[in-house]
């Protein structure tokens, strides 16, 4: 490994050159797009939209805030910015706010710098310690970000209150030379905010009466959601006017591009090997879909990647749950288990007055149940209830509904081994026929699914009824159950 400079003469005589920040990151940036390099790693569905702005945002040198809702990836976003940076810089043995040795600008750092002139020391800075962030809250105040007078330093080092060397710098002065970032940037009191104005255009703050003129060298970055421009706080217009550019983030546009995040994010090597096929999948990620169109969902709140991820964590915890009861060692999953995955939505959406009346329960089964809907009917044709009797024998579903309708019903359960669940579903005449021939199977678990997907999709059109108690449902005929329900009330 190359020895680096130790001193400042050494610096010097390598013909080492200090690049600010924002121009350090641009020469990073453009040699990895020359390079095609992949820029932000991780980051699903912003090819088009999010990234060639940030790389807009980069090249220009701008302070920037990225405005988006719950769950899209805008943290991870900027942590990321660490590697438009050097892997290492050189700063003042001991700085706390990462001095250039050509330019040192606090008071300890220009004493030193008088005092032994080129035998000045040099510590190297990793990349990884020039990212910091703070996230806004609302007893976050100017000491934290910009700094205090330090009572103890003054005392322990006998300095007189009018030295510059007893104040103790907050979290922005320290990350001079790096990026530092804000998270939640409405959540942070106007005055407070008011703090950050000088830092993004003048470079220059005051502490406790201390007219400190530092030129920081830093890139600041913020997040923000737009819920909480009304319901938390707000940004002061004179800073969002020294926010050089604004980025709009969003939700994956489509069930493809949902499904390759939530695979990414999701833990799912559990030791065993469970096969999940791609259709079910879209099922898990069509609750997502569902929750952000649902008129029962806060929609201003949105609706977290976290869920679908969350989501399917908990399914394949059911089907390994279950295997643990069956020791069964082929683990497939099963429609029912889709309602592990109740705790995971019921945690992450905010209903609106008339969802709250409904339930939170009621409304993330609902959820679940327009989502494998979605998914029937992108293999089976739509059902319906034959007009006339003629139309009875050619009608796909005839068969299955007519077992229920003759007062049959089936009950399966998530926690049952797999041939008592597939007999049950056996049972039902026509049901095997008909899903092999719209959606084929290739091993007697996937069948399985695809008839019990048959009659998911048949009772969320109201052609069968379903009933759920425990970790059992029940399919039957609509007239009975509602003959049923009459007969209990009365």
């Amino acid at each position: 490994m190359e020895k680096r400079p130790q001193t400042l003469k050494e610096l010097k005589d390598s013909g080492y050159k200090v690049l600010p920040v924002k121009e350090e990151m641009r020469k990073n940036l453009i040699l990895k797009l020359k390079r095609k390099e992949e820029l932000f790693p991780g980051i699903i569905g912003y090819e088009k939209t999010v990234i060639p702005q940030l790389v807009n945002a980069l090249l220009a040198k701008h302070d920037f805030i990225l405005l988006g809702l719950r769950g899209q990836a805008k943290t991870r976003i900027l942590r990321q910015l660490s590697n438009f940076l050097d892997e290492f810089i050189p700063i003042v043995a001991g700085c706390s706010v990462n001095d250039s040795p050509y330019q040192p600008f606090c008071a300890r750092c220009r004493r030193l710098a008088s005092e032994i002139g080129d035998k000045l020391p040099i510590a190297w800075l990793p990349q990884e310690a020039r990212f910091q962030e703070k996230l806004a809250t609302p007893d976050v105040s100017i000491a934290d970000l910009i700094g205090d007078i330090d009572p103890i330093k003054a005392a322990r080092e006998k300095l007189d209150f009018s030295n510059e060397e007893v104040i103790h710098y907050g979290i922005i002065p320290r990350t001079n030379r790096g990026i530092f970032a804000i998270n939640e940037l409405p959540d942070l009191q106007p005055r407070i905010q008011v703090g950050l104005l000088n830092i993004l255009e003048e470079k220059d703050f005051q502490i406790k009466g201390f007219p400190v003129r530092m030129p920081l060298d830093i890139l600041v970055v913020f997040s923000a959601n737009p819920e909480d421009y009304t319901n938390r706080g707000n940004i002061i217009t004179p800073l969002k006017d020294r926010i050089d550019s604004q980025i709009l983030t969003h939700y994956p546009a489509s069930v493809e591009e949902a499904l390759k995040i939530t695979e990414q994010e999701a833990w799912l090597d559990r030791g065993i090997k469970i096969e999940i096929p791609e259709f079910y999948k879209q099922m898990i990620e069509g609750v997502a879909f569902a929750a952000r169109k649902s008129e029962f969902v806060d929609q201003s709140s949105g609706v977290s990647a976290r869920l679908s991820i969350s989501a399917l964590e908990n399914v394949v915890s059911n089907i390994e749950h279950r295997s643990f009861k069956t020791g069964e060692k082929k683990l497939y999953p099963r429609v029912c288990d889709l309602y592990a995955a109740l705790p995971s939505v019921t945690g992450k959406i905010e209903l609106v007055y008339e969802g709250e009346q409904e339930g939170t329960g009621a409304i993330a089964a609902n959820l679940i149940g327009k989502a494998v809907k979605e998914v029937f009917l992108s293999y089976f044709p739509p059902p319906r209830k034959p007009k006339q009797a003629a139309d009875e024998e050619d009608y796909t579903y005839s068969e299955v509904i007519s077992y229920f309708s003759n007062r049959h019903h089936i009950e399966i359960s998530d926690d049952s081994p797999f041939e008592e669940y597939s007999a049950a579903l056996h049972k039902v005449k026509g049901l095997k026929k008909l899903a092999i021939a719209h959606r084929p199977a290739t091993s007697p678990e996937e069948e399985s699914l695809v008839m019990e997907m048959v009659l998911e999709g048949l009772y969320q059109h109201n052609l069968i009824a379903k009933e759920s108690f425990d970790k059992t449902c029940r399919y039957s005929d609509v007239l009975a159950t509602m003959l049923k329900d009459v007969e209990e009330r009365d």
